[in-house]
């Protein structure tokens, strides 16, 4: 039997508020379309994983390409509010919260055991960034051996050349790219 999950990829404070130290400027507008599919996957007792970044302090665990940033502006410190998933995506009891700290959500986490011990044979992606966090996991799920749908509009970037040309290149590697209504309207 397949068993789906949803991916929600770092919808938190400090990448999805304004003034937030690297708010992604399409995060807000896609919260709405992530959570249509959150409920639908509540609603069916579907596995749900919240995957957040999450810093030491002291950024001693940030990627050699970010410890400048971090060092001017730390974000998603570990027990600050900014690490926080957005108060209208919470997760709820019987849901995952995967942490992670690097951009793909299986490298150093238990996700792919995770995925497996539940008996995951697909994957649904959405939140941020899509050039980066979202695109990395999908890399990565793909190397994994599982099928990814990557819900076009509920996933987003800085901006819509860099959200449309990324989209592009999953799809040309056999991601199915779906939009929210489209994802919705299929039977269960």
């Amino acid at each position: 039997m397949m068993q789906t999950a949803l991916l929600i990829i770092d919808m938190q404070n400090d990448f999805v508020l304004e003034g937030a130290p690297l708010r992604v400027a399409q995060a807000k507008t896609v919260i709405p379309n992530i959570l249509e599919i959150l409920r639908r996957f509540r609603a069916e007792n579907q596995p749900v994983f919240h995957v957040i970044r999450v810093h030491r302090k002291d950024g001693s665990d940030v990627e050699i390409i970010r410890q400048d940033l971090f060092k001017k502006q730390p974000f998603a410190v570990e027990g600050t509010p900014g690490a926080q998933v957005v108060d209208e995506l919470l997760p709820v009891q019987n849901e995952y919260v995967i942490r992670k700290t690097r951009m793909s959500a299986f490298i150093g986490t238990e996700l792919d055991l995770m995925l497996r011990t539940i008996g995951v044979t697909n994957l649904i992606i959405t939140g941020i960034q899509t050039p980066n966090c979202i695109r990395t996991t999908v890399f990565d799920a793909i190397a994994y051996n599982y099928p990814v749908t990557l819900i076009e509009d509920a996933v987003g970037a800085k901006n819509d050349t860099i959200h449309q040309a990324n989209l592009e290149d999953m799809k040309n590697i056999g991601v199915q790219i779906m939009k929210t209504q489209e994802f919705l309207s299929i039977p269960r």
